[in-house]
């Protein structure tokens, strides 16, 4: 069943996200070499508690921490844990938040200190593919289009697409109907109208497109160990264009004062 949302719940959905973004934007001045991702994680869950709202990730279907920290070749999932960060890492970080009943979703992927050229692309051509996908989100457009948007500008670029893992619905729970995936046609999938909130989360692979899973049950890797980049916004359907309810402004700020 799909949820369509009202202008008052698109407001606290976008207070959730802003959160989100909040949350991301804290932990960016830290993402340095020698620091572990458990830190990361610690500094983020005080973070979202310290403004009234719940980590979105913690407990849910059992995972264990706040954020979801993907190194290199770690695509989603990645549990935080002792590992430090090193020079020309790349690191996923994907958040959620819940507060007054709805939830927040948004993934940045950081670089670490000085990244090579090819995978400062990828990140670049990753972000790139995640707009395009919002640039479609608008009222009579279908899921397809979103998906086809974000497909042909990765792979147009020599990059292949994650087909396993997709968008999704987001509202009072974390993951609603529909599913976004990052591939398809043009024309087909479920009709885009006013009220519907979806997160758009393009994961993109340097390599081939083909994942595993690790024993922990959570982190998910490229079959080949080759980077992936992934960026998440969480939108609402607009006549004219998508209403983002996240935002990359202050986390990009935060950077450049880096």
């Amino acid at each position: 069943m799909v949820f369509y949302k009202t202008n008052e719940e698109i407001e606290l959905l976008r207070e959730s996200n802003l959160l989100v973004s909040k949350t991301l934007t804290e932990i960016a001045s830290m993402m340095k070499p020698g620091i572990n991702t458990l830190a990361i994680d610690k500094r983020a869950e005080e973070f979202i508690r310290d403004h009234g709202a719940e980590p979105g990730f913690k407990g849910y279907n059992g995972y264990p921490n706040t954020l979801c920290i993907s190194v290199n070749d770690q695509v989603v999932h990645g549990i935080p844990s002792d590992y430090e960060l090193k020079e020309g890492d790349i690191v996923s970080v994907d958040c959620g938040t819940k507060k007054n009943g709805f939830y927040g979703d948004s993934a940045y992927t950081f670089m670490i200190g000085e990244v090579n050229a090819d995978i400062r692309k990828l990140l670049k051509v990753t972000r790139e593919c995640l707009y395009l996908g919002i640039e479609k989100a608008v009222t009579g457009n279908r899921v397809g289009d979103i998906s086809y948007a974000i497909q042909t500008h990765a792979e147009a670029n020599g990059y292949s697409v994650v087909r396993e893992l997709v968008g999704h619905g987001v509202g009072r729970q974390l993951h609603e109907k529909p599913e976004v995936p990052n591939y398809g046609r043009k024309g087909v999938g479920m009709k885009l109208n006013r009220g519907l909130v979806i997160a758009i989360e393009p994961m993109i692979n340097m390599g081939k497109k083909e994942i595993k899973q690790a024993r922990d049950g959570w982190t998910i890797s490229t079959a080949d160990k080759m980077p992936s980049a992934h960026f998440e916004h969480t939108v609402a359907i607009g006549d004219q264009k998508a209403d983002i309810l996240s935002t990359f402004d202050c986390i990009d700020k935060e950077i450049i004062k880096k």
